[in-house]
């Protein structure tokens, strides 16, 4: 007899391949028992090995070869199982297993934390090494395989060459300070190593530019470190960031690759994993796939930073309230404010842009108005900011002299020579991956999307 996975089976059940319908008959499985329940003159036995979202309904009696073994199995035991198919057009699932023989691989403890209920997603957290047996977690990180693979799909098509950044860098990139110091067991001299003060990246954003200048297209997707005090739902010390930089481009064309590449990978993943988004519309977010699809149909607007600040401000002064009522041209907009843009005035997708220089990074290019920079942040309903990206400042004196008011032109001289040794016009932008994530699911927090989280005054594995 031939062993077979959950997603073979269904795939040729539902595939209607004739020859292989007419072969199927005894088959052996191998996985894990999800739930069992025997009702003394039948059992039942809900079965998954991790190939398919679905489960596969294992049955069997009294006259089933290993009928005590399979009648004591307990929720989490790992079997390797063996019995007959059985279509079975007319119930919920298309077919099912007379389970016949099976044998126990490995029993589980009487502690075992998952049971047949609904767990809090803050109890499955304490758990990280089980959670991904239950069912939101199957969903999710088979939603983020699907996604992990969407994102390369999505730039090898277009010729984009992948570049592996260093985790190990002596700048923070934005100048934002929040970083994480690499250090030796050394108690004389921490930073003996490499002879110099280094930290985790932020960024790979500053060492995949320089390949855009060879390459032309290029992306760096890979984990960044922020050591921000910040205890909320959508933020995390360790994270994936999707980063492309593209030669020849400026910001037009820069928001047209953001906008395709995130159409690109809600399409994907709904093709790919159609089964874990009906789940997540039905248990996690009931609109979310109605918001999905108007992402798709949609053309994403354009909107400048200093027509939102206004529509903000009339906006106020019509009664309307924010938790921050203060609208001012040179603030940093919050997320409410963002969502209020996106859902109520454009009700879809929009590119903000044209940001103050001043609350933007050093190599954002600087605009004709000498105030602001050719930065674009996307919002969308329901989250707000999901994309920002910016022209990057190629004019060699204006960048030197940004990067001298805050000090880091010797630090980032190799980055400097970029503009000195032919350099061009050139944007890009940067994804965080776990967020997009979430708004691809629908999940609310962070934490939930990734596989061992690491936060603010929190870390267990």
């Amino acid at each position: 007899m031939a062993k077979y996975s959950n997603f073979q089976l269904y795939d040729i059940v539902t595939g209607g391949d004739e020859e292989e319908l007419l072969n199927l008959n005894e088959v052996t499985l191998q996985g894990w028992v999800k739930t069992n329940r025997d009702n003394g003159s039948i059992g039942f036995v809900e079965f998954n090995d991790g190939t398919y979202f679905k489960n596969i309904q294992l049955v069997y009696n009294k006259d089933s070869e290993d009928y005590e073994v399979l009648s004591k199995l307990k929720t989490g035991s790992a079997i390797t199982v063996t019995g007959k198919v059985v279509f079975t057009p007319e119930n919920k699932q298309p077919f099912e297993i007379s389970a016949n023989k099976c044998v126990l691989e490995g029993d589980v403890e009487d502690d075992y934390p998952l049971q047949k209920k609904r767990h809090s997603f803050e109890f499955l957290r304490d758990i990280a090494h089980i959670r991904p047996r239950a069912n939101t977690f199957q969903a999710i990180f088979r939603v983020r395989n699907a996604l992990s693979f969407a994102i390369h799909e999505f730039f090898q098509q277009r010729g984009f060459i992948y570049v592996h950044t260093p985790l190990i860098t002596t700048n923070d990139g934005e100048g934002a300070g929040n970083v994480f110091d690499v250090t030796t067991h050394d108690t004389k001299d921490p930073y003996s190593f490499y002879n110099h003060k280094v930290n985790l990246t932020v960024t790979g954003q500053l060492h995949v530019e320089p390949f855009a200048l060879s390459f032309k297209d290029v992306y760096t997707f890979g984990p960044a470190f922020r050591a921000e005090h910040s205890n909320t739902v959508r933020h995390a010390s360790e994270f994936w960031m999707v980063e492309p930089e593209m030669a020849f481009c400026d910001l037009s064309d820069n928001m047209d690759v953001i906008e395709d590449c995130v159409k690109y990978c809600i399409e994907y993943v709904e093709r790919a994993c159609p089964e874990e988004m009906n789940f997540f519309n039905t248990m996690i977010d009931k609109t979310l796939l109605e918001r999905l699809h108007h992402v798709l149909n949609s053309k994403f607007e354009r909107m400048e930073y200093t027509k939102g600040i206004e529509i903000l401000q009339k906006a106020v002064q019509n009664g309307h309230k924010f938790e921050n009522n203060d609208i001012f041209w040179g603030m940093d907009l919050q997320s409410e404010h963002e969502r209020y843009l996106t859902e109520e005035i454009v009700k879809g997708p929009l590119f903000l842009i044209n940001y103050p220089k001043d609350i933007k990074a050093f190599y954002m290019r600087l605009n004709d108005d000498g105030k602001t920079v050719a930065a674009c942040d996307l919002l969308v309903p329901a989250v707000g900011e999901l994309v920002g990206g910016s022209q990057r400042e190629e004019r060699y004196e204006l960048l030197k002299a940004k990067m001298e008011a805050l000090g880091n032109d010797k630090e980032l001289d190799w980055y400097l020579d970029t503009r000195r040794y032919g350099g061009c016009k050139h944007s890009g932008f940067g994804i965080g991956f776990d967020r997009l994530l979430m708004y691809v699911t629908g999940m609310q927090n962070i934490r939930d999307v990734q596989p061992y989280p690491r936060t603010f005054n929190s870390i267990k594995y």
